[in-house]
């Protein structure tokens, strides 16, 4: 017990809010009971499932294509040598990317530390999909984080990138961990759901829910999580975060759609968690309910989180995709994606097996 306390002592599992925020997150209608709340009724596994059952599946299962055998094939876009003009996104494993639109950088959830665990050891990332650093990216306007979890919010990687930072916009709760890491209280955007941020120049930012829940360590749901509506001068962009499906998609659609791309998770789901994470049918199902013109699937290809191979995810949806038609852009690590144009990408996963 001693141990495990002084272990969870260390910088890396960040902070809990104090004081002024502490203030403004108990008058939030969505914190309740000392906790962040979902929307609907959102247990942590589904009924009759217990922890039990799905430590042992998660620890003991020997499927040898949890993990591809092969090293992903990638390609590196040079990041500090990108035109002013180009619109493009690149994807960097899991759920971290970059944007470059008119004129402003934006990074999303990045993780370069090679983990996606306080044990740097346990949850590793596959080969060849960790080609990228922090020495590769340039000046960023606007950090986005969509929760604290420790495949979204890397402590080393976070740091480290500190003095390239303008911005960052995050939910309630999650810039007491920032502020630990050294991040100045002024350039931190925390908000809760459902809120406007004007950001000048035709940019905007809005917050809504998502279905999931946040904690580094035994504390659960003290930060929020959320996703993100970019509104640009020249186009509209849904920054999904983790959540499981639920009536929020469809009222940002009505509310905010159509959107040119939108960014949806589509994997590290089973159904002993169907509540926090979209099976592929429900990914078709959000993208239909923002009513987006392009979707970029990501949460997978990186770690291994979940039980199923680590190409079902994206396998499995377009399956699904060949009654929808819907517009599914696949990318490599690293592969750029124009996003003013109309690209084909190949099923590079099959390479890895």
């Amino acid at each position: 017990t001693i141990a495990v306390f002084m272990f969870m002592q260390q910088e890396q599992f960040g902070s809990l809010a104090k004081k002024d925020m502490l203030s403004i997150i108990e008058k939030s209608i969505n914190y309740r009971e000392e906790k962040f709340m979902n929307e609907s009724f959102t247990p942590d596994l589904a009924e009759g499932v217990t922890y039990w059952e799905v430590t042992k599946n998660l620890l003991f299962n020997k499927n040898s294509r949890l993990r591809p055998i092969n090293k992903l094939p990638s390609t590196k876009t040079n990041l500090h040598n990108l035109s002013k003009e180009e619109d493009m996104f690149i994807w960097f494993g899991h759920s971290s990317y970059f944007i470059q639109t008119d004129g402003k950088k934006i990074l999303v959830d990045p993780v370069f530390s090679g983990s996606a665990s306080p044990l740097p050891a346990s949850i590793k990332s596959f080969k060849g999909a960790d080609i990228y650093t922090v020495d590769d990216i340039p000046e960023i306007d606007l950090l986005f984080i969509s929760h604290d979890h420790w495949d979204h919010l890397d402590y080393k990687t976070v740091k480290a990138l500190k003095p390239k930072i303008k911005q960052i916009i995050c939910g309630l709760g999650t810039g007491a961990h920032l502020e630990k890491w050294g991040f100045k209280k002024e350039i931190i955007v925390e908000e809760d759901w459902n809120k406007h941020i004007d950001l000048n120049n035709g940019f905007t930012v809005d917050t809504i829910p998502a279905r999931h829940f946040s904690g580094r360590g035994f504390k659960r749901n003290k930060a929020l999580w959320l996703s993100f509506i970019l509104q640009t001068p020249s186009k509209k962009i849904f920054i999904g975060g983790d959540s499981g499906y639920d009536k929020h998609f469809k009222k940002a659609g009505d509310m905010f759609g159509p959107f040119d791309i939108a960014i949806l998770e589509c994997g590290q789901y089973d159904l002993s968690w169907k509540y926090i994470h979209m099976l592929p049918h429900e990914v078709i199902q959000a993208a239909k309910d923002l009513q987006a013109k392009k979707i970029i699937p990501v949460h997978w290809g990186k770690f291994k989180l979940a039980n199923h191979n680590w190409d079902t995810p994206i396998n499995d949806l377009l399956k699904l995709n060949e009654q929808h038609k819907l517009n599914i852009l696949t990318p490599m690590i690293g592969e750029k994606v124009l996003l003013k144009e109309n690209q084909k990408f190949t099923k590079w996963w099959e390479d890895a097996k």
